[in-house]
């Protein structure tokens, strides 16, 4: 990935509660969508413990569409129902970024 700056990041950071019940099916199922969207950059996601998925995107216009997206919509209640006891979202303008790769 290497997007024109500035670009945005939406790191969702969360706890799971006990047990899958068709979290990971719903997982890929989201990602799989969420590259479709207008404005989407990438994704990169861990899960060990705490949950870290952080996508891009190219404007706040495409994070709110997203957002707003009718199946995610659905991912985001079951999500609050089923399988987390806690999450938190933040957006974030990316304006930099560098890397090392040996």
């Amino acid at each position: 990935m290497n997007p024109q700056k500035p670009y945005y990041a939406v790191i969702f950071t969360s706890l799971k509660t006990p047990g899958d019940e068709g979290y990971a099916e719903m997982a890929e199922e989201m990602e799989t969508l969420a590259r479709k969207q207008p404005g989407f950059l990438d994704v990169e996601s861990a899960r060990e413990g705490v949950g870290i998925t952080v996508s891009y995107w190219e404007s706040l216009e495409a994070i709110a569409n997203w957002k707003a997206q009718l199946d995610h919509r659905q991912a985001q209640k079951q999500g609050r129902e089923r399988w987390y006891s806690w999450y938190k979202v933040r957006v974030c303008l990316v304006e930099r970024e560098y890397e090392f790769n040996k």
